[in-house]
Parts: structure tokens; C-alpha cells; sequence
């Protein structure tokens, strides 16, 4: 069998974006924590007709919400999938999780976190955990927003949220959307709530915020005392006001309070089919790590990249910058993306789903709860990692890998997946029971800061082994 390197599609060396090409993320929002930018992300999934045809997304099955995390924000390792709504999620009672908000709040001594996610547009659920990516229960088994809850009776759309902590401890939850027949300009429908001091009730009545032209997509920062709501204007095609939003475009209101009185400014982030070619929705969140201010959005460019644009979003991350006076620069969205704010240290053990690029690979969990592993690991797939120090010299790679029927070789290369070759190691076939092996090989020539390539060859036609995690020796 002859080899042939696979090319990467959809997030390509060097660029930082999308930030993952192995699935799929839409309506990102971030949570720092603990060092690390958690992103939680709409688990678009494909959907496909009778003859086995990718179709349009209906949104109607997702059921889950996607995690991925970054100390780098270009190197991510992929979380899996949070089983959030049906019979098998955490809200048994809800049907679908979307455009999902996390928070981390301190309560009793105790790191807590919050996850919020929409049941399609009829209310807002949460979900609670110990850790950024779970296990997660349902604290309070029921809806936390409903049409039954003071001041949302008139919201065309319950969800999108948006949370809050504030510097005094309390929590607000921002929500809601769609326009109601023929109320384009003010429709009405974004609202402001308390949160109570347990993060999964509501205190009071939920108060209106005038935001023109408001269609979904609530965002939420604090910067230097002013709060920042965000959101996604609506697509009218008819004539708007002169500094009114254009359609389907990102602006921002501000306030001194976190629930207003609010004032509209204007836009900072046109729709995803200006700057990439193939338009959709427009989602965000703004957030802060290490003293620098960015912007995760979706847009379908790895699915466009696929021949298959049909409302499939992946989430990219660019810069946001605050002028002096407290605006909002307008942001240029592209692939490059962000830059790698730390190196990779190779010398501790790495999970072998933290990828800065891929090409043909998958990942899934295995039998462990919350571990993760690279699976379909075929003849010339490979995985990238951008910025990985070597320091002084590399002399020792092993790697924890579950072997199958097709064996192969892991190639170590720099820079590039067909670049200099620094070690191989050797990967056996399964003896009739797949099994997890620790397997080490020497490697030379790996010094300073290079881009790794883990570059994957095998003999058979069948999903070669899988990779768990892996480590060099100094």
C-alpha cells in the first residue's frame, strides 16, 4: 500500500482558524479557568435525506453541547460532547441544548460551575458540576426559564443566554430574541434577570433592554465598570434608520449597571459571509485572558471547506480591542486567528486530543470516565502542534496508544508533516485482543521551538490503532 499524506481541510497550517477541524462548534462562549479558556459550543452534528445526502441543519436534534479547552488559544484539546437534553442528558425533561453560557462562581468554599443552555426557543435550562467539563447533573430537574416567569411573556424567542458574575458576587442572566410581526427596529425581546445566589433560581422580573433592531445572541462583558451587552442585529431587508444596525451584524450597547439603563453604540463585527463567503447566523462572546481581550464567533468555513455549507458552523477566535474612550474597534474576522500566547512543553504528558491541526483523524471516549483518545487513525492521517519547545533536546518519545488488527508506524516530524524526521515509532498489530500499551522509542534532532507533526503510516486499508496520550524525555 503505497503513502500518501492527507491533506488538512478546513483549518490549515499556519492559521489559527477554525480553531478545530475534527468537529464541528457553533454559538461558542468561553469560561476561564484554572489557566485554560474553556469554549462550550452547539454540537452541530450533519443531517442527512433518504439517498444518505448531507441536508440543510434543522437544529431539531442537537441534544448535546461540545467542549474544548486551550492554555495557547491555538492548540485545543477536544473535551467530547456534554449529553445535555433527551433521555440520556442531564435535563431528561428538555429536548435540545442550544447556544450554551458557562460561568464559575465560588459558592461555600467550593468551586462551582454553571452551565446554561437553551431548550430550542421555549426556555432556558442549567446544568451543575465540580469541574469545567463535568459530570453534570440537573440541580433543579425543570426548566429555569419559562413563559411562566415574570417579565419574558412577550419574548418571541427564550434563549441564547448570557451570564454574569459580578465583582460583588451576584449573577444576571441575559436572554431572549426574534421579532414579533412587523416590530423590526424595537422589537422588544432581549431581556436582563437576577440570578439568585445559587446560580439556578431567578430573583424578581426580567427587565427589557432596548436594543435595536435585536434578532438573538446575547453576550455580556465588564470592562473598567462599564458593562457591555452584546448582541445580533436582525435580517429586515427594508429601510433602517440612520445608525441603526445592518443585518445580521454584532453590536453593542453599554451601561453603568449590570441591568441598564443601556446605550446603543453601533456595530463591531460584520456577518460571517463578509469576510468568509457563505453567510448564516452571527454568534459570539466576548472574553478576557491574560490581559488581552477576545471574540469567539462561528462561521461555516470547515464545512464550506467540505463541499457541505449547509448551516454546519465552527467557532474561530480573533482579537477585540477597546479604544481609550471604552469603544469597540470594529473586528476583522479571518483564518489566521490569534496568536500562541505560551509554548507546548512536550515534557509532560500530553493527551493525544490536544491538536493545533489534523488531518482525517476523529476523536471519541473511551471506556473511562471522561477519557478521550485520536481514533480513526488511517494511512496517512496526521495531527499538528504548533510551538512545542524542545528546549535543549528531545532524546525519548513514548506514547500510550490501543493497538488494533492494522498496526503501524507513528513518524515524528518538525515543521511540517513531511519535514525532518526526528523518530519513529512502531505501533504492533493486535493479536486478536485490542489492548493499551505504553511504547517508547529514541528520537534526535528535536531542539528549540518547532511546530510537531505526528504523522501516521500503516499497511492495511483498516483504522490502523488508536493514541491515548504521549510525552518526550529530556
Amino acid at each position: 500500500m503505497t503513502f500518501q499524506l492527507n491533506q488538512a481541510i478546513g483549518k490549515v497550517p499556519s492559521n489559527g482558524n477554525p480553531v478545530v477541524a475534527n468537529r464541528y462548534g457553533a454559538d461558542p462562549y468561553a469560561l476561564i479557568f484554572g489557566d485554560r479558556v474553556y469554549l462550550y459550543m452547539t454540537n452541530d452534528a450533519l443531517e442527512y435525506d433518504g439517498n444518505g445526502v448531507v441536508k440543510e441543519n434543522t437544529y431539531s436534534s442537537i441534544n448535546k453541547i461540545a467542549v474544548i479547552s486551550s492554555s495557547d488559544l491555538v492548540n485545543w484539546t477536544d473535551h467530547g460532547e456534554i449529553a445535555v437534553a433527551g433521555p440520556d442528558g442531564a435535563a431528561k425533561w428538555a429536548t435540545q441544548s442550544w447556544a450554551p453560557a458557562a460561568v464559575h462562581k465560588v459558592i461555600d468554599g467550593k468551586d462551582t460551575f454553571f452551565l446554561y443552555f437553551a431548550n430550542n426557543a421555549s426556555g432556558i435550562g442549567v446544568l451543575s458540576s465540580d469541574s469545567p467539563v463535568g459530570p453534570w447533573v440537573d440541580p433543579i430537574g425543570e426548566a429555569l426559564i419559562l413563559r411562566s416567569t415574570p417579565g419574558v411573556e412577550d419574548v418571541t424567542w427564550l434563549f441564547d443566554p448570557a451570564v454574569l458574575v459580578d465583582d460583588d458576587g451576584k449573577g444576571y442572566i441575559y436572554f431572549g430574541g426574534g421579532v414579533p410581526e412587523e416590530e423590526y427596529a424595537e422589537p422588544g425581546t432581549a431581556r436582563v434577570m437576577k440570578l439568585g445566589d445559587d446560580m439556578t433560581s431567578v430573583v424578581g422580573t426580567a427587565e427589557v433592554i432596548p436594543a435595536p433592531f435585536m434578532f438573538e445572541d446575547a453576550g455580556i462583558h465588564k470592562r473598567e465598570g462599564v458593562y457591555y451587552y452584546t448582541y445580533c442585529s436582525n435580517f429586515y431587508d427594508g429601510e433602517r434608520p440612520e445608525g441603526s444596525p445592518p443585518a445580521g451584524e454584532i453590536a453593542y450597547m453599554t451601561s453603568d449597571k449590570p441591568m441598564g439603563p443601556w446605550t446603543y453604540h453601533e456595530t463591531i463585527l460584520k456577518n460571517p459571509g463578509y469576510f468568509f463567503g457563505v453567510s448564516g447566523n452571527n454568534h459570539h462572546a466576548i472574553f478576557e485572558f491574560h490581559d488581552v481581550w477576545y471574540i469567539a464567533y462561528h462561521a461555516q468555513t470547515l464545512s464550506k471547506a467540505q463541499g457541505i455549507a449547509n448551516g454546519y458552523r465552527s467557532t474561530h477566535l480573533n482579537r477585540l480591542i477597546h479604544n481609550e474612550d471604552g469603544s469597540i474597534q470594529n473586528i476583522e474576522a479571518d483564518y489566521k486567528g490569534v496568536q500562541q500566547i505560551k509554548f507546548l512543553s512536550p515534557y509532560q504528558r500530553i493527551q493525544a486530543e490536544t491538536i493545533g491541526w489534523s488531518a482525517g483523524v476523529n476523536t471519541e471516549t473511551g471506556a473511562a470516565l471522561g477519557e478521550r483518545r485520536v481514533s480513526g487513525i488511517d494511512n496517512g492521517d496526521w495531527i499538528g502542534l504548533s510551538g512545542v519547545d524542545f528546549n535543549k533536546g528531545a532524546v525519548a518519545f513514548s506514547a500510550s496508544v490501543i493497538s488494533l488488527e492494522g498496526g503501524g508506524t507513528i513518524e515524528l516530524h518538525l515543521d511540517d508533516p513531511a519535514g525532518l524526521l526526528i523518530g519513529e515509532l512502531l505501533v504492533p498489530a493486535a493479536n486478536g485482543t485490542e489492548k493499551q500499551m505504553e511504547l517508547k522509542t529514541e528520537v534526535s534532532g528535536a531542539e528549540g521551538t518547532r511546530d510537531l507533526y505526528l504523522v501516521f503510516t500503516g499497511k492495511t486499508r483498516s483504522e490502523l490503532f488508536k493514541l491515548v496520550s504521549w510525552q518526550f524525555m529530556e
